[in-house]
């Protein structure tokens, strides 16, 4: 039982319920380990007494926890309320200012009578809803002396939220070729596609897939979900004739090599070669940045360094240490690996000019990016850019190295055996310690944040649920002796209220799959917008039919597919099962498989024709297709996302779970029914693309 306090001290689940009714216990070496990631003894049981006692010292000794949380509008946290009389508050504002606080409820302040003798306890003191919101240093002292100071995160009481209904593009970017990319999407062709259905479809954001900073390597990983960076975006995205210096670099030899990597995916039969791409857009870069910047541009670029700061210059330094020493940093010299090291200082100066390059990479792609949303706000959507953050980051790569004091060593997370996988996942993403971001007042993910809302009209946040616990897997063990470790949901979502407030941008959660009780209700308190899928949409708790329009919820983004699941054309047509089969992939009989998937699909075109989103007439795939949207368009969700290929009848998906060189992930480009490539300028003409985007102007309620 002591380990079992223990682990509760720490947040770390020694049991768990997978399903209702059913509770499993979390192996002890498997508790053991996850704390000792997290600095604590547990090893044996003399170590396990001294570890609870020095957490009730450490408790006693604390005034306040480490970071404290205000919601604005809301009564004063316990942690303020519940401290000795007599203690004294003092708030150091992000502004600069230093202050008296009075945390005590409002009602209670006001309803006092001033002593004869002297004034109201808190006299001159504000409240705390009278403090700006932000990230404060919060001072207090009690009558027997103890003093203790904590961050104090003052956050709207919800996110912003959707200026009423909006439809919009999903899309991979790298998927997205046109006339003039370098044999991927990049940058500029976000911009051209925000612009044009922005102004001809009335669509009011374009989401795209993670574009943070990918971990170097010849195969680089293709994932955008397994980033080196989740804080800044990776230069393969540059349109490199889109930097004002290419005006003046001799490029003409680059683009013949760019024309014959761009045919090869459009006309060839070749895959988006991302190293290719880079390969070719670093020497061609490299040429740009011989090309002197004006007084202006050097100006920009040096208010760039100075606003991301410390961030930027190890991100830098990264990236320089890693074409020297390669891309993963626990392979480096062991004094390179800590990067406050004097070993590292040193190792800057030497490459100043390869840190300078990559640093100047990253202000362009952050020009590029606001480019494109300055494009898509211009044509008038309301959102524009909806960005997606990725669970976690590569253990080798740039945000693990900078950031390993706030990291678990030896830790991976994913998820316990389910329906679907009945070994556990393990995502090889090093999880952040929940501990040392509340000492640090979420420094490090506030930082996050604010960058990637920096272009940005929304966030989408993958697997949201991690806002509020993560599936831990120690090293050397199976994904299935891991154990779930808590953060501190509410700070978490503070934090995230508080810069999307900030950016004045909307919240989407992907909270698809299984759910822990009362976090869609917390998200939903909070106004994060959930996801919801059509195929997933039924009365789980009742008849387990087609879950009916009216019923679905407000708060959300409702799409037909998404990046991991089959596109609507290969539902339709049991494509996806037949892929499936090829590969191995599936868990029964292909004739069972293929019933179970018609019979799904037949009930949900059942229901359309119920509901007449079905026309006579209409019944082959494109028909249906465009059936599903109406189903979509008819429900009260906020948004409603097309998923770009649907648009075209493209039956692959762009990502196949459960598989790594079997399936081409990640590297597809867009393509329609026949599989042919399809640019974005002829997406731009498709009728077929056209029929269905009439559907959303037929609708009319509210949907720009």
């Amino acid at each position: 039982m002591s380990l079992v306090r223990l682990a509760a001290l720490h947040g770390v689940a020694t049991s768990y319920s997978p399903s209702p009714g059913v509770m499993l216990t979390v192996p002890d070496a498997t508790v053991v380990a996850v704390l000792a990631a997290l600095g604590v003894d547990a090893g044996t049981p003399g170590a396990v007494r001294d570890a609870l006692a020095a957490a009730r010292a450490a408790a006693t000794a604390r005034v306040l926890p480490p970071t404290v949380v205000h919601w604005a509008g809301a009564p004063p946290p316990e942690s303020l309320t519940g401290l000795p009389e007599g203690t004294s508050l003092r708030v150091e504002t992000e502004q600069g200012d230093e202050q008296p606080l009075d945390a005590r409820p409002q009602a209670v302040r006001h309803s006092e009578v001033r002593p004869p003798d002297g004034p109201r306890p808190g006299e001159g003191a504000h409240g705390l809803d009278a403090l700006p919101h932000g990230v404060h240093r919060l001072h207090a002292r009690t009558p027997d002396g103890r003093e203790t100071a904590a961050w104090l995160v003052v956050a709207p009481a919800r996110v912003p939220q959707p200026q009423g209904r909006a439809h919009g593009f999903l899309v991979q970017l790298y998927s997205l070729l046109s006339e003039r990319s370098w044999g991927m999407g990049d940058l500029a062709d976000l911009a051209e596609l925000a612009a044009w259905s922005g102004r001809t479809l009335g669509c009011g954001f374009v989401q795209v897939n993670p574009l943070h900073a990918a971990v170097p390597g010849e195969p680089t990983d293709p994932s955008p979900y397994r980033p080196s960076s989740r804080r800044f975006p990776d230069p393969v995205h540059l349109r490199v004739e889109a930097v004002p210096e290419s005006a003046y670099a001799a490029l003409d030899e680059y683009r013949k090599r760019a024309e014959t990597l761009r045919q090869g995916v459009l006309t060839g039969g070749r895959l988006i070669d991302r190293d290719a791409v880079w390969a070719l857009k670093r020497e061609a870069l490299e040429a740009v940045r011989a090309v002197p910047q004006s007084p202006g541009r050097r100006a920009a670029y040096c208010d760039f360094i100075a606003d991301q700061g410390q961030a930027l210059e190890d991100h830098a330094t990264w990236c320089a240490l890693a074409e020297v020493y390669g891309s993963d940093w626990h392979r480096w010299p062991e004094e390179l690996r800590d990067p406050r090291s004097e070993r590292v200082a040193r190792a800057r100066r030497e490459l100043m000019e390869r840190v300078d390059f990559h640093t100047w990479l990253a202000w362009l792609t952050d020009e590029q990016l606001a480019a494109a949303q300055r494009a898509a706000r211009d044509a008038g959507m309301p959102l524009g850019l909806v960005h997606d953050l990725a669970v976690g980051v590569h253990p080798g790569g740039a945000d693990a190295w900078a950031q390993r004091g706030t990291l678990a060593d030896g830790i991976s997370v994913g998820a316990p055996p389910d329906a679907f996988n009945a070994h556990g996942q393990d995502w090889g993403l090093p999880p952040w310690r929940p501990d040392e971001l509340a000492a640090r007042g979420y420094a490090p993910y506030r930082g996050l944040l604010r960058t990637l809302l920096r272009h940005a009209g929304a966030l989408r946040v993958d697997h949201v649920m991690g806002l509020f616990r993560l599936w831990w897997v120690p090293e050397g063990h199976a994904p299935a002796e891991g154990t779930y470790v808590r953060h501190d949901a509410e700070a978490m979502l503070a934090v995230l209220a508080l810069e999307a407030e900030r950016a004045g941008a909307v919240v989407i959660g992907e909270d698809l799959g299984t759910v822990e009780p009362g976090v869609r209700e917390a998200l939903e308190r909070r106004g994060v917008l959930g996801t919801s899928v059509f195929w997933f949409e039924r009365d789980w708790t009742g008849t387990g039919r087609p879950l009916a329009p009216a019923a679905w919820r407000t708060g959300c983004l409702a799409t037909a597919t998404t990046h991991d699941l089959p596109s609507t054309a290969a539902r339709l047509t049991g494509g996806h099962v037949e892929l499936r089969y090829r590969l191995g992939l599936l868990a029964r009989p292909l004739p069972e498989e293929q019933a179970a998937d018609a019979a799904d699909v037949h009930e949900w075109l059942g229901a359309l024709a119920r509901l007449g989103l079905l026309p006579e007439g209409e019944g082959d795939e494109e028909g249906g297709i465009r059936a599903v949207y109406r189903f979509l368009l008819s429900t009260p969700a906020r948004l409603v996302g097309v998923w770009l290929p649907d648009a075209v009848g493209d039956r692959r998906p762009q990502n196949l779970p459960g598989t790594w060189n079997q399936y081409p992930n990640w590297r597809l480009p867009v393509a329609d029914a026949l599989g042919r490539p399809v640019t974005l300028e002829e997406l731009a003409a498709s009728p077929r693309l056209h029929a269905l985007m009439a559907v959303f102007q037929e609708a009319g309620g509210g949907f720009r």
